[in-house]
C-alpha cells in the first residue's frame, strides 16, 4: 500500500497528502511504526486480513513518487495485481471514493511518475475526491493547500474510510470494495 503525497510538516495537512493520511491510519490500526528505507520511503511491515502487506509513503516530492515506488516493489518483490496506491483525485468531488485496477494517470503527476518507472499502470488505486479549485485557481495550488477547518472532520471520516476500502480489497478482493465503498 502506498500512500502519494508530499514530505515535511508544511504540507502535512494539504489536499495532496491523502494517500500518506490513509497509509498513516493502517499503521495506527497496524500498531506499528514507519522506519526509513533504501528505496526513500517511509515502510511499515505488517499483516492485514493474515496478508503480508508493506505500508509505504515516499519520502520524495508527489512527482517523483515513481522512484521510490519501484524500488520498493522490486525490493518487497510486489506483483503489479498486488500493488494500490492511495491518492488524491481533483475529478472526484469531496468525500467521495472510487477504487478500480488501472488506468490512465488523469493528469495526476504522482500517478504519471509512478506509471513511468512501473512502466505499467496496471495497479489498483484508491482515489480520494478532492474536488476542482474554485473559479479560475490553478490546480496546483488548490492542492497544496490545507483544507479548512470546517472540512477537517469530514477529511477524518473520508481517510478513515478509505482506510476500510484498503483492508477490505486486500481481504475480499476488488469488487467487494468497490461495492461497499465507491460512491
Amino acid at each position: 500500500m502506498i500512500g502519494l503525497g508530499n514530505p515535511g510538516a508544511q504540507y502535512a495537512a494539504n489536499r495532496h497528502n491523502l494517500g500518506y493520511l490513509v497509509v498513516e491510519v493502517l499503521a495506527r490500526r497496524a500498531g506499528g511504526s514507519f522506519k526509513a528505507h533504501k528505496a526513500r520511503a517511509d515502510v511499515l511491515e505488517s499483516r492485514m486480513a493474515d496478508i503480508r502487506c508493506v505500508l509505504a509513503k515516499p519520502r520524495v516530492f508527489m512527482n517523483e513518487s515513481g522512484g521510490p515506488v519501484a524500488g520498493l516493489v522490486k525490493f518487497f518483490k510486489v506483483p503489479l495485481d498486488r500493488l494500490v496506491v492511495i491518492h488524491d483525485e481533483l475529478d472526484l468531488e469531496p468525500e467521495t471514493m472510487r477504487i478500480k485496477l488501472g488506468g490512465g494517470d488523469n493528469g495526476h503527476n504522482g500517478l504519471k511518475s509512478v506509471r513511468a518507472s512501473l512502466g505499467s499502470g496496471e495497479f489498483y488505486r484508491v482515489r480520494l475526491g478532492i474536488g476542482r479549485p474554485p473559479g479560475r485557481q490553478n490546480p496546483a495550488d488548490w492542492v497544496l493547500r490545507d483544507f479548512p477547518a470546517s472540512a477537517r472532520a469530514d477529511v477524518g471520516v473520508q481517510v478513515e474510510r478509505a482506510a476500510d476500502a484498503v483492508e477490505l480489497l486486500v481481504a475480499q478482493g476488488l469488487v467487494a470494495a468497490q461495492n461497499a465503498f465507491n460512491t
